[in-house]
């Protein structure tokens, strides 16, 4: 079985006290103790991402450990992703990871790890990344599309609901034809495919909603998604 979760935001880094989407995650392994991987790469393998993940993670029932192409310090890189039994990767910059991965050959492994049943999860970057097409936003630039692992057919724009410029652009872009329709997911909320099909959404807050835009005589449709609290 493939599965991917694909988070708009949430998870440890933007509610580290509301730990039900990264819960959820661990919860689709049937081992009490899963092994989950950080892939911090699109933030640079920034030091503090990583320590909130392990301040996170070392509370949940898991065996945490992260992956740095920065500063690696495994001896085979495939050996270890495959390893694994779910690849959590983080936001920052996909462009920077996507080419980074592709250097060092992880886009190819971590196919060969989507194929084994490895999951893949991530939120923004780690979000975008295993879709076809994702919108994007460099620091104090414009937004703007970008190519993709392609795991996934679509598009996929997270933070839908949480940056102001997000929703308007991922329309317009559908709208004139620059960016394939596709899912968006609000800040508290993930999508999880099973076998590249939709299984369910779910959020960590109560008004986090998951969508799929398309544009139907040149009009943008926006398809709520049935979207499963986790709270109570």
């Amino acid at each position: 079985m493939r599965q991917i979760i694909a988070m708009g935001g949430g998870g440890f880094s933007m509610e580290p006290e509301n730990l039900l989407l990264d819960k959820y995650i661990l919860n689709q392994v049937k081992t009490d103790l899963p092994r989950v991987c950080f892939v911090p790469t699109a933030s640079g393998d920034q030091t503090n991402y990583v320590e909130r993940f392990y301040k996170a993670f070392t509370t949940l029932p898991c065996q945490p450990s992260h992956l740095s192409l920065f500063e690696p310090e495994f001896e085979d890189l495939e050996k270890y992703v495959l390893s694994q039994d779910i690849i959590y990767v983080g936001g920052g910059n996909t462009r920077n990871l996507l080419v980074l991965w592709k250097e060092w050959g992880l886009d190819r492994i971590l196919k060969k790890a989507y194929n084994n049943g490895i999951i893949l999860a991530g939120l923004s970057a780690g979000s975008i990344c295993w879709l076809e097409e994702g919108l994007t936003d460099p620091l104090n630039g414009p937004l703007y599309t970008l190519d993709c692992l392609g795991f996934l057919k679509g598009s996929n724009c997270p933070h839908y609901d949480g940056e102001n410029k997000r929703k308007p652009s991922y329309h317009r872009l559908i709208l004139e034809g620059k960016i394939k329709e596709g899912y968006a997911a609000d800040d508290g909320a993930a999508l999880h495919f099973i076998n590249e099909a939709l299984f369910t959404s779910v959020s960590s807050r109560i008004k986090a909603r998951t969508y799929y835009i398309k544009n139907i005589g040149e009009k943008i449709i926006e398809e709520e998604l049935d979207t499963i609290y986790l709270g109570k």
